[in-house]
């Protein structure tokens, strides 16, 4: 059964992007496989205002890689987090996925029945005033944290913005690439697919904005 989400109105400050409201709970990415924790950690905040839904991940890394730098690259075969938004039925999605160099895939996903078979992403969708933003947090005993801010638009994705107690259904996710322990795949809500696969829209979990 899927889990649901509660995202607290709160203000989003420019000044520091990477604050997160105390409102805020933060949820932890499991392994979409098989739900188990994963090797690295992923710890995602969401928030909203008026006009925008914020989603930060805040995740560990011990080897960035990622070299694409074009607009639709895909980003999916390299290190990147990942959004998946249904505001009103699961046959109609939206995916956006930002890189650890802040570059930026979106696309609407036609999914009418809900797998990756029949789905078709129509990449020439743009997500009209998307911000997004990485930083990188190097410890002194030289741990990395890969923090990735994405600002979604309502206006962009639904008629729109929700009133308050409104739910759309979504997911959350990473992908993880490393040279020698290969991929790692995680998700709010896990898949439950081996080979790992993202596109299981009965999967999703419901964000209830307040």
């Amino acid at each position: 059964m899927s889990e649901t989400l509660v995202v607290p109105r709160a203000e989003f400050s420019i000044e520091d992007p990477w604050a997160t409201p105390r409102q805020c709970d933060p949820i932890r990415l499991r392994r979409s496989t098989d739900g188990a924790a994963p090797y690295l950690s992923t710890t995602l905040y969401a928030w909203r205002d008026d006009q925008f839904l914020s989603v930060l991940f805040s995740g560990t890394d011990d080897q960035i890689l990622s070299h694409h730098l074009e607009h639709d690259a895909p980003l999916y075969e390299e290190d990147v987090v990942e959004v998946f938004l249904a505001p009103a039925a699961l046959t109609e999605y939206f995916e956006i996925e930002v890189s650890p160099r802040g570059t930026v895939f979106d696309a609407r996903i036609t999914s009418p029945d809900g797998v990756r078979a029949t789905m078709q992403a129509d990449v020439a969708w743009t997500c009209e005033g998307l911000m997004a933003g990485v930083r990188r947090v190097v410890e002194a005993n030289g741990e990395t944290t890969v923090d990735t801010i994405i600002r979604i638009p309502f206006l962009a994705v639904a008629p729109q913005p929700p009133a308050s107690g409104a739910e759309w259904r979504a997911n959350f996710f990473r992908i993880d690439r490393h040279e020698t322990r290969g991929a790692e795949y995680s998700a709010w809500q896990p898949t439950w697919k081996d080979p790992a696969d993202f596109h299981v829209a009965a999967a999703f979990g419901t964000l209830i904005f307040a």
